[in-house]
């Protein structure tokens, strides 16, 4: 290359850069034009939300029965009303079981009422006030059984002696029929028997044992006093002012159901008079046999299992075979084993006359109580109260029992059809003229 030569001449660079200027311009546009729609878009989103909302869609709803087969609807029907009621039912005795004493003489001055009533009502005839009609019944019937446990404790406490005498003997006689009768056990295992049974004894009295029993029994000697004197109040109040408690409970019932409740209860209270009266019967007929038996056979003690009897006889079925087994024991350390097996004969004897005769004839015909219900009946009462809810248990299914036949009674005559009919069958209507549909027809 020569000084002559002019340089070379370099390309322009102005095209290129313009170009590359418009190319970022419009790059530069569509990124704002993008912006602006997306604010816009966020825009008229804010605007449709801050708007009035628009009508809210109707129609019928859903509701009606669930599509399940009629026999489980029909069994989950009955199913959660029965656990209500077996609940409730559940409740009510432990409620029953926790304030035991005041419930449980509650419930016997009722029975005692039931039975004294009756007399109450005699000698209000007479012109005697209802209150002192009432105070002297208590009073009354108070002596008398007291009499009676007094004869009966005396004649127990001057046989004792007697009978401490035929039991040591009684004893004797065991201890040679183990030895020489078929068992032929020898003198040192008869004593080893004894001697295991006198450990077992001392080891229960130790250990504080017999501190916490003295207790347990002091307690409970505590509650039968109170039971007592609540039970004797009671029953003076529910024979002189049971009207008036009863109807202080009437009124709490709604308005409605006030005459149902009224009713109820006063059948309930008939039912409680009749099956007390029939219980009294079959167990004066109860003592009555087994004393003449235990008479007749010079056992000891008659008026004390007479008075034993008559008391056991109070609950159904079991009580009058369980305290007469007292009586059998008693000819068994006395009389021995033959003149035993007599006076248990005499005792199945009553008993079979009390099952077959007494029991359908009286209780069957006035109380109208399944011996199925019965059973039931004291085996609740004794899981609930021991002896004294079999006691109680059985006349309150009997009163239950005939307020539900009561109930069943009215409902049914509710639920009738009322068509006046005549004797002949023939409705008012056809007798007043007014024939029914289609009888111009059949005429013609």
């Amino acid at each position: 290359m020569t000084p002559e030569d002019p340089p070379p001449v370099e390309p322009e660079a102005e095209p290129a850069a313009e170009e590359s200027h418009h190319a970022r311009r419009w790059r530069r546009d569509s990124e704002e034009s993008l912006i602006h729609r997306f604010v816009q878009v966020l825009a008229d989103a804010r605007e449709e939300r801050r708007a009035e909302p628009g009508p809210i869609a109707t129609g019928p709803s859903k509701v009606g029965r669930a599509d399940v087969p009629v026999g489980l609807d029909l069994a989950a029907a009955w199913g959660w009303r029965l656990l209500v009621i077996a609940g409730a039912s559940y409740l009510l005795m432990w409620l029953v079981g926790y304030f035991a004493v005041v419930t449980i003489p509650l419930a016997v001055a009722l029975l005692v009422s039931a039975l004294a009533a009756p007399f109450v009502a005699g000698v209000q005839r007479i012109g005697v006030p209802r209150g002192l009609a009432a105070l002297l019944v208590v009073l009354s019937g108070f002596a008398v059984v007291g009499a009676l446990l007094t004869f009966a404790g005396q004649q127990v406490a001057s046989g004792a002696e007697d009978l401490a005498n035929s039991t040591v003997q009684g004893l004797d006689e065991i201890r040679e029929w183990l030895r020489d009768g078929p068992l032929n056990a020898s003198d040192s295992q008869i004593n080893d028997a004894i001697e295991r049974a006198q450990e077992m004894i001392t080891e229960q009295t130790q250990d504080g044992e017999v501190v916490s029993r003295v207790t347990e029994f002091g307690t409970a000697i505590g509650h039968v006093v109170a039971g007592f004197f609540i039970a004797l109040f009671a029953t003076y109040f529910f024979l002189a002012d049971g009207d008036r408690i009863w109807g202080w409970l009437v009124r709490l019932a709604p308005r409605a159901a006030r005459e149902r409740v009224d009713s109820s209860g006063r059948v309930a209270w008939v039912s409680l008079v009749q099956f007390v009266r029939a219980t009294v019967i079959v167990a004066m007929v109860d003592a009555v046999g087994v004393m003449i038996g235990a008479a007749i056979l010079d056992v000891p003690f008659v008026l004390a299992i007479g008075v034993l009897v008559f008391l056991g006889a109070f609950i159904p079925l079991i009580g009058a075979t369980i305290a007469g087994i007292v009586a059998v024991l008693v000819a068994l350390v006395d009389q021995g084993p033959v003149t035993a097996l007599i006076m248990l004969a005499v005792l199945i004897g009553v008993q079979q006359l009390e099952g077959h005769i007494l029991q359908p004839f009286l209780l069957g015909r006035w109380v109208r109580l399944h011996p199925l219900g019965v059973i039931v009946a004291l085996a609740g009462g004794v899981l609930v109260a021991g002896i004294v809810g079999a006691l109680v248990a059985v006349p309150l299914a009997a009163a239950a029992n005939a307020v539900v036949l009561h109930l069943a009674e009215l409902s049914s005559s509710v639920t009738e059809p009322t068509v006046d009919e005549d004797d002949d069958g023939i409705p008012d209507e056809a007798e007043q003229g007014l024939e029914p549909p289609g009888a111009e027809e059949v005429t013609s």
